[in-house]
């Protein structure tokens, strides 16, 4: 498990807030038609909001104060038309604009999902499953949240406002001078609390993907730590993780909640000043009593647009925040993006492959030193070393994960990286170590390896890889569903991944350890379907039980990323090299 100080790394600078917003209006702007209705219901409420208190002032001078009844009545019929109105643009704003938000997260979470699939290997490698997972699920529902409801209320409060300003200088210049007096200091306040929320809402999203991280990696090592009595220290490490969650989380909500206090502070002082200034202005005759109503029903409404501008530029933040984290992945370049000019397999795949003087480094260290050799079709190449030595980086290599740093791996005398990799993977069929099942039936699992394949061909496969016994004893059989791979055995789990290879009846096969979780019994079994399955193709295998690779055509011995030395099963015995040591010590700890 890492360290939780180790995990966080480098805060990542934010993109241009600018930059975002555009590449989210792109997105936005496919709805022009829903937005411009919610547009039209959005000014609508919002006049209707300025009508209410704007007749309320008016009743109060020409009839409570005249005594009319008559016009009285009639006015509050007027009043209940409009506040339903309101009520009811309010409704179909929602509605739309929730329309729009659901279908624009939708087609950013389904774009996410389809560029992180094209990405390299390479990426996932160096990235945490938790961060991604984090990306792909709480900063989506992030931004959905907000564009839920920020838009509409950024849209309104702009309405608002400039509704508002335009009756209050229509009815007294003066008072309105009075009552814009708080501005400045809204202005300054706002600025002061909104220049430090952004950071701390971003750090607040890097915390949360962290945390997630930790988490995935906690939960699926769960059985190595309760093997190794590591409770205690995984929770001390999650409990640092969600200390620093807290503490950033902290701070950017006591920030952003200085906002509402402040405004409200504002709000009184604003109602003060209106109040005795009014007053002393209705003494004068210079205003009546209904327009000192009004302009302190419009001062509530001119704050509150102005409070729920700042609280939702904070909730904006926060989404940009998340949104800034899916464009990053976004941003990452995928592998067809360098293949514009690769080539198609347009030949009869013969399965010729040749290392030429490849060499390769994960890092600064090498990995892969000045590799060659050459395999005819239909032979079986084995790679033998101790770990780290470069077995897997070959496979990696020649499946196009990643590519040489020199030299050239042909296939029919065509070097793989002017291919594209789609179609060379289309001629591959790996078998890790680590088998991954996905959550589905075992037909669907074992249909992997060819969705066209019928439900026959999948079961000659499994019958081929000795799986079909062990899948009629299951309680549904082929139907019976495996979510993430549990209820087998990790055997059983190797045994469904051969026969998904068998189903794809490649050119070039990988098998990397696939016997290593098999019994000695059935292991012989599956030497005789790998037999099978092998006839006619190029097959390279990684193994560390030397009696599974006897009868390879060639045996590749590595020793830090180098051929030390390569030839057939006697060939090394009779060298009495690094092979034969090997051999004999694997002799004597079985023996």
């Amino acid at each position: 498990m890492l360290d939780p100080s180790k995990r966080q790394g480098k805060q990542k600078k934010p993109t241009n807030l600018s930059q975002t917003l555009m590449k989210l209006w792109k997105y936005l702007q496919v709805h022009r038609a829903p937005l411009t209705i919610v547009l039209v219901m959005v000014t609508l409420s919002s006049l209707l909001a300025l009508a209410g208190p704007f007749l309320v002032g008016m009743t109060i001078d020409l009839f409570i104060s005249t005594g009319e009844m008559n016009g009285f009545m009639y006015m509050l019929l007027g009043l209940l038309t409009i506040y339903l109105l309101h009520s009811l643009t309010v409704w179909l704003q929602h509605f739309w604009m929730v329309r729009v938000s659901q279908s624009t997260v939708y087609q950013m979470r389904t774009q996410l999902m389809g560029h992180m699939n094209e990405l390299p290997i390479s990426y996932f490698d160096s990235s945490e499953q938790g961060d991604l997972m984090s990306r792909v699920n709480n900063d989506m529902e992030n931004v959905s949240n907000t564009l839920n409801s920020s838009i509409i209320q950024v849209f309104t409060s702009v309405i608002t406002l400039v509704g508002i300003l335009v009756v209050m200088l229509w009815l007294s210049p003066l008072l309105t001078l009075v009552s814009m007096s708080v501005i400045p200091l809204m202005w300054f306040g706002i600025r002061w609390i909104t220049k430090r929320t952004r950071k701390l809402f971003k750090a607040q999203q890097n915390r949360l993907g962290a945390l997630n991280a930790f988490s995935e990696e906690a939960i699926s090592g769960h059985s190595i730590t309760k093997t190794f009595s590591q409770e205690e220290r995984m929770i001390d490490s999650f409990r640092e993780q969600n200390d620093q969650l807290k503490q950033s989380g902290f701070w950017a909500q006591v920030y952003s909640g200085l906002i509402p206090k402040y405004m409200n502070a504002l709000n009184s002082f604003s109602f003060a000043i209106i109040a005795a200034a009014g007053g002393m202005m209705a003494v004068n005759n210079l205003i009546t009593v209904g327009v000192i109503v009004i302009f302190i029903e419009y001062s509530r409404q001119f704050t509150r647009p102005l409070n729920d501008l700042a609280n939702q530029f904070n909730l904006l933040l926060s989404a940009i925040a998340g949104a800034e984290r899916v464009f990053e992945v976004m941003g990452t370049k995928r592998e067809r993006e360098d293949e514009t000019n690769h080539r198609d397999i347009d030949w009869n795949v013969q399965g010729e492959v040749e290392f030429q003087n490849v060499s390769f480094s994960y890092t600064d260290t090498p990995t892969i030193q000045d590799v060659s050799f050459h395999v005819t079709p239909g032979k079986t190449v084995a790679f033998v070393g101790k770990t780290g030595a470069g077995k897997t980086t070959m496979m990696n290599l020649l499946t196009r994960f990643y590519d040489p740093d020199d030299g050239d791996i042909l296939l029919d005398n065509q070097p793989i990286r002017s291919i594209k990799r789609e179609d060379l993977r289309e001629h591959l069929a790996v078998v890790l170590q680590d088998t991954h099942l996905f959550e589905g039936t075992i037909m669907e699992n074992i249909r992997y390896g060819n969705l066209e394949a019928s439900d026959d061909a999948v079961c000659r496969a499994a019958k081929e890889a000795n799986a079909h016994r062990f899948i009629e004893k299951l309680s549904n059989g082929y139907e019976t569903v495996l979510k993430g791979g549990g209820g087998i055995s990790q055997g059983q789990k190797q045994l469904l991944a051969i026969a998904r290879a068998l189903l794809r009846n490649p050119k070039l096969l990988i098998l990397d350890e696939a016997t290593s979780s098999i019994d000695t019994v059935t292991e012989l079994k599956i030497q005789q379907a790998l037999a099978v399955l092998m006839e006619g193709r190029t097959s390279f295998v990684i193994a560390h039980r030397l009696n599974t690779i006897r009868e390879a055509d060639m045996i590749v011995i590595f020793d830090e990323g180098r051929i030390i030395e390569k030839g057939t099963h006697e060939q090394l015995l009779q060298l009495g090299g690094a092979y034969a040591k090997l051999h004999a010590d694997q002799r004597s700890s079985s023996s």
